[in-house]
C-alpha cells in the first residue's frame, strides 16, 4: 500500500532578470534540488511579467532579485537557503 502524501506538490518559483549571472546560478542550483526534494520549478522574469503587464512582481522584488519564493511566499534572494528549505519541504 502507497503511502498518501499531499496531493499538491510545493511550488518553487524563482524570480530572475535576463543577463543576471547569479540567477542562472541559483537556478541550477534548484533545478537539481527539485529532483530530490520533489518539487515543481518554475522561473519568472520579472521584467518579461512587467511587459505583459504584471509590474507587481518588478516592483517588489526587482531591487534584490533572484528570489525564491515557496509556495507564492518569499523564501530567500540572493541565494538558496538550502537547509531551511529541505526543513520547510519536509514540514509540508
Amino acid at each position: 500500500m502507497a503511502m498518501v502524501t499531499s496531493a499538491i506538490r510545493p511550488q518553487v518559483q524563482l524570480l530572475t532578470r535576463a543577463g543576471c549571472a547569479i540567477c542562472d546560478r541559483v537556478h541550477a542550483q534548484l533545478a537539481e534540488l527539485a529532483g530530490e526534494l520533489d518539487f515543481d520549478l518554475v522561473s519568472t522574469d520579472v521584467d518579461v511579467a512587467a511587459q505583459a503587464g504584471n509590474p507587481q512582481l518588478r516592483a517588489e522584488f526587482g531591487d534584490r532579485l533572484p528570489v525564491v519564493l515557496l509556495d507564492g511566499r518569499e523564501h530567500s534572494y540572493w541565494e538558496v537557503d538550502e537547509p531551511r528549505l529541505r526543513a520547510d519541504l519536509s514540514a509540508r
